[in-house]
């Protein structure tokens, strides 16, 4: 099933390994707003689908169980966990902790409940600010990622391609000598099941090293102008599939499938956080392949020579307002975080400070890549680039219009690069007008 994981751009990570021991403490290792008797029935709601069917979360609640005996544990997983979600929280029945899907940071007290004050916790966790507002903490990130490209690196040995790209020219050369050279895919989309197209926003910041791209978008007037991110981003997205270095049919992929396709080599690259690197290592040694095949790179753009990658938190973990055993669900979420032991075996970026970067980024320092940390929006701005994007009807955290790029790209729908980013940027520029001012 899938395995969706949104590197969110408004959050921080460090920007080097941390020395340490692993953070224990469990419940109460902070203060925070949430107590009583860490006992009931709780649900979490999860987008790791995976991890509910091969039994880990099982393994974690009967672990989470020896030091909180009187909390049954129950998991669900959903596959289009962003959109369903969206649904539910129309209701007060969504779970009793779950991922924050994509809600204004203006309605988290609306929906989740208070951890405490986020001062309380920046000596103990990080990529603290996507789930903040108004200087109150309503989540914690399951883990972190680095957002980047990951590819099949005897794919690209057989190409031919000697060196990593760089810039767009050499990303759009290197996938062409996998296109000649191999039986490969050189990048594929994931168009149909649509939420892999928005892995690629999470590189916001890196084309230009600006660590408030958030907001410099927010306040840009015309962001898919060429020089800046958006533009960067999207065309790279644009070129490839214009140039048919993409899947032939992108109206028939299959995310579970593409995983098995990039570990065994069918498939060259997908544009993804380092996330999927411990899944595609999985896929590759499930099917007679190496898990060494695997590697990751940073999105191709540099400054002035070097690259830079933005580092950022996965769904933020949170109790919800209208659980009934709230000390429980916020317990569950701590142990979770801190003890279990999920960062470790998924190679992601603990959120717990003590804890040291994953193996699988350390590539990156070989490379001389730079970790990003994205600045949190300045006070009462927080919203605004959520504001802008419902006031302009473009998803930046959806598939949709990403998915009319590739269309036009292909030829299935009418018009080219220059004019879509052009129409994209007068309706952007239109709200930017109306909520952040000229």
């Amino acid at each position: 099933m899938a395995k969706k994981a949104l590197a969110g751009i408004g959050l921080l990570a460090t920007a080097a390994a941390i020395s340490g021991c692993a953070g224990g403490g469990g419940a109460g290792s902070t203060d925070n707003t949430i107590d009583g008797e860490v006992a009931g029935d709780i649900k979490v709601v999860t987008w790791r689908t995976d991890l509910v069917e091969d039994g880990t979360f099982e393994k974690y609640a009967e672990a989470f169980n020896e030091e909180y005996p009187d909390v049954n544990v129950t998991f669900e997983g959903i596959t289009d966990y962003a959109g369903e979600m969206q649904t539910r929280m129309s209701t007060t029945n969504y779970g009793d902790v779950i991922g924050i899907p994509a809600i204004q940071p203006s309605q988290f007290e609306q929906f989740l409940e208070p951890l405490g004050d986020t001062s309380s916790f920046e000596d103990t966790y990080r990529f603290l600010p996507a789930a903040s507002y108004d200087g109150t903490q309503y989540g914690i990130a399951f883990g972190g990622n680095a957002n980047g490209v990951v590819y099949n690196k005897r794919v690209f040995d057989e190409a031919g391609v000697t060196e990593l790209p760089t810039t767009e020219d050499e990303w759009l050369e290197a996938l062409q000598q996998v296109k000649d050279n191999t039986d490969a895919i050189p990048l594929y989309t994931n168009y149909k099941d649509g939420w892999p197209l928005t892995q690629s926003f999470g590189n916001l910041g890196v084309v230009t090293n600006d660590p408030d791209a958030p907001m410099t978008m927010a306040e840009d007037p015309a962001p898919w102008t060429e020089g800046t991110d958006m533009y960067a981003i999207d065309s790279l997205l644009y070129e490839s599939v214009a140039a048919g270095l993409t899947e032939d049919d992108p109206l028939t992929t299959n995310w579970e499938q593409s995983k098995v396709d990039l570990g065994t080599g069918k498939i060259a690259a997908m544009t993804l956080g380092s996330w999927a690197i411990s899944q595609m290592q999985a896929a590759a040694e499930d099917n007679g392949a190496s898990a060494d095949d695997i590697g990751f790179m940073a999105f191709p753009a540099n400054v002035d020579g070097t690259q830079y990658a933005v580092v950022g938190g996965d769904y933020n973990l949170a109790v919800s307002r209208h659980s009934d055993a709230k000390a429980a669900a916020w317990a569950w979420i701590q142990w979770v975080v801190e003890d279990s032991g999920y960062t470790e075996a998924q190679g992601m970026i603990s959120p717990v400070l003590a804890k040291d970067l994953p193996e699988n980024l350390q590539g990156f320092a070989e490379a001389g890549v730079e970790l990003m940390e994205i600045n949190p929006a300045p006070a009462g701005k927080e919203g605004l680039i959520n504001d802008i994007a419902n006031d302009s009807q473009i998803d930046l955290y959806g598939p949709l219009y990403r998915q009319k790029l590739v269309d036009i790209a292909r030829g299935a729908a009418d018009g080219d690069k220059d004019g879509y980013f052009a129409e994209l940027n007068e309706r952007w520029g239109a709200s930017v007008d109306k909520l952040a001012g000229s």
